[in-house]
């Protein structure tokens, strides 16, 4: 393996990139890069030397803006990848245009949504998608006398088990990652309320509605009383968890394969809810993370090879591998019916595929674009000010939403000088 990855990755640094090979850029280490290189290297050895997928390590590049031809990347991090925000191209055109069979359709619902635009076309492969989740150190647990198999349904409940576990030494009973999807997106979502809205012809961002303030307010009064520790607005946190200085950690659930590795007793558990919001639904949380994109600027033939890579990649077959070595969701039904032998726990699937195969009709999701990029961005810098400078949950949230409406408001047209007129 090592050879493999020291093959693919040395390629990827130092070799141009000739017609016919096509470079994928990502993020990825540990299992999940093995994974992903012995797969490149079975779909090369397919062509038999008719072109080839190059693997390049987003983090050792001194040239990010020569792009790829494909980015397995969530579209947050853009100028992370590329030192800018790059056009993409929609997959189910690339597909079509290669004539590769692609039909939205054979994905689950919950993924397809995670990935396709308001006239229901996939925009990119959802290869790297997770749901929120509740990790807990059952170890951790069990030592403040809590139940490891009941940390809490609700976010009262949870309130008490990091109470209990603070008042027994620990020194960080909760932390989290991706702040603004779990706790904004998926509280809103749980909780029937939409994100986003129509005013007359435009978009406007509704992130703080009553039950938001209510959840930022309660982490905040966590915050002073150490329950809970922000570590950032990405996934800091995971480290914090992994690491055993943080006993939960409500995050993604492709963490799961990352800690059974690391040795944690670890349980998972849905993402609390609050019990008292009128037509609850807890079960209502929303896939997402890191799609296969593909990006604008390069030749045809190198976009039918592409297209074949992305056929490969969603054999069952090449699925259940993919899956059983990192813990993201599974893209298709055939994936899960493969996965059924793999040693994956069958209450996983069974909880995974229940959730993934429920209709998007009444979506609340917040679609890839400016509008999720300036919530993120904006939400993460006021939250920032509730932590240290007491400013009331409130007021962070209407900055947030005047800062995103006034980001995504349309230009006004200049006005045409009147018939006659001169210039000035």
């Amino acid at each position: 393996m090592k050879r493999i990855l020291w093959i693919l990755l040395a390629c990827g640094a130092a070799c141009p990139v000739v017609a016919q090979d096509i470079s994928l850029r990502h993020d990825l280490d540990g299992k999940a890069l093995d994974t992903l290189a012995t797969q490149v290297l079975r779909f090369n050895d397919e062509l038999k030397g008719k072109g080839k997928v190059v693997l390049q390590d987003a983090r050792g590049l001194e040239n990010r803006h020569a792009l790829p031809h494909l980015a397995l990347l969530d579209p947050d991090d853009s100028v992370e990848f590329f030192g800018t925000r790059p056009r993409f191209r929609a997959l189910h055109e690339v597909m079509r245009e290669a004539g590769q069979k692609f039909d939205a359709a054979q994905f689950y619902p919950q993924v397809a949504d995670a990935v396709d635009d308001a006239s229901a076309r996939i925009q990119a492969l959802p290869l790297a998608l997770s749901l929120p989740v509740l990790f807990t150190n059952r170890a951790a647990l069990r030592k403040a006398g809590v139940d490891p198999d009941h940390p809490g349904k609700t976010w009262w409940e949870l309130q008490k088990t990091a109470g209990e576990i603070y008042d027994r030494g620990g020194k960080c009973p909760l932390t989290t990652v991706r702040f603004s999807w779990v706790h904004a997106e998926n509280v809103s979502s749980q909780a029937g309320e939409a994100v986003v809205g129509k005013v007359g012809k435009g978009d406007t961002v509704l992130v703080n509605g009553l039950v938001n303030v209510k959840h930022l307010a309660l982490l905040a009064s966590w915050q002073k009383s150490r329950y809970f520790h922000y570590s950032g607005p990405g996934r800091e946190g995971n480290r914090r968890f992994l690491s055993g200085e943080c006993a939960m950690l409500t995050g993604e659930s492709s963490l799961y394969a990352e800690a059974k590795r690391a040795g944690i007793d670890v349980g998972i558990a849905a993402l609390p809810h609050y019990d008292d919001v009128y037509a609850a639904k807890p079960a209502d949380v929303l896939p997402d993370g890191a799609g296969l994109w593909v990006l604008a600027g390069h030749k045809k033939d190198e976009y039918k090879l592409a297209a074949r890579f992305m056929a490969f990649l969603l054999r069952p077959e090449v699925q259940k591998e993919w899956v059983h070595a990192t813990s993201y969701l599974p893209m298709t039904p055939g994936a899960v019916a493969a996965l059924r032998d793999s040693g994956i726990p069958q209450p996983l699937l069974d909880a995974a595929q229940k959730r993934l195969s429920v209709s998007k009709k009444g979506s609340t999701r917040v679609r890839h674009g400016p509008i999720r990029d300036h919530l993120h961005e904006f939400l993460g810098e006021e939250v920032a000010f509730v932590w240290t400078t007491d400013r009331p949950a409130k007021e962070a949230l209407d900055n947030t939403v005047r800062r995103v409406n006034q980001a995504i408001a349309p230009v006004a047209p200049l006005a045409k000088p009147a018939a006659g007129s001169r210039k000035p």
